[in-house]
C-alpha cells in the first residue's frame, strides 16, 4: 500500500511539474505576443468584430490617425469588401522588453470581392512587415493589449475620416 502511495504522488508530482513547464512556455511574454497578434488576424478574417474590439488598448492610435473607434471602423469596411479574406504571414519576428511586446511580419491578403484586388495589391507590394505593439495590461500573463500598428510603407489617404 505504501508503494503505491508513494508512486502515485510521485506520478503527480511529475504531472504538476511537466504541466508547469507548460504552462510557463504558454504564457512567456513573446509566445503571448505572437499568440495575440495571429488570434487578432484571425479575428479579422472571421469578420468577428467584437473579438477585434477586445484586443486593442483603450489609447490606441496609429500614425495613420486612426483611434480606436476609427480603426474599428476601417477594418469593418475593408471586412465588406472581400467576400473571403486570407491573411498569410511571413518573415515574423517577436520582442519583447518588459511589459512591452512587437510582432513584425509581412502579411499577404488573398480574397475575392468589392475593391479586394485594390487593397490585395497595395498591401501585398509593401516593402516593410507591419509592425503590431502590445503592451502587458495587468499583472496576468495573458492579458497584452494592441497599442499601435504601423507599416512605414503603407500610405493611407486622408478621404472619409
Amino acid at each position: 500500500m505504501s508503494s503505491t502511495f508513494r508512486n502515485s504522488f510521485l506520478a503527480g508530482l511529475l504531472i504538476a511539474f511537466i504541466g508547469g513547464i507548460w504552462l510557463s512556455q504558454l504564457w512567456g511574454a513573446e509566445n503571448q505576443v505572437r499568440l495575440h497578434s495571429e488570434h487578432l488576424l484571425q479575428k479579422v478574417e472571421r469578420r468577428s468584430w467584437s473579438a477585434v474590439d477586445g484586443f486593442l488598448a483603450p489609447n490606441y492610435h496609429d500614425d495613420w490617425g486612426d483611434d480606436r473607434a476609427a480603426l474599428l471602423t476601417r477594418v469593418r469596411l475593408v471586412g465588406r469588401l472581400f467576400f473571403d479574406l486570407t491573411i498569410t504571414i511571413s518573415e515574423e519576428r517577436t520582442e519583447v522588453s518588459g511589459a512591452d511586446g512587437r510582432w513584425s511580419a509581412r502579411l499577404h491578403l488573398d480574397g475575392r470581392g468589392e475593391a479586394a484586388a485594390e487593397i490585395k495589391s497595395r498591401v501585398n507590394s509593401l516593402t516593410s512587415p507591419f509592425v503590431f505593439h502590445w503592451r502587458r495590461a495587468s499583472w496576468k500573463p495573458w492579458d497584452w493589449k494592441l497599442l499601435k500598428v504601423a507599416n512605414d510603407s503603407l500610405e493611407i489617404p486622408d478621404e472619409g475620416r
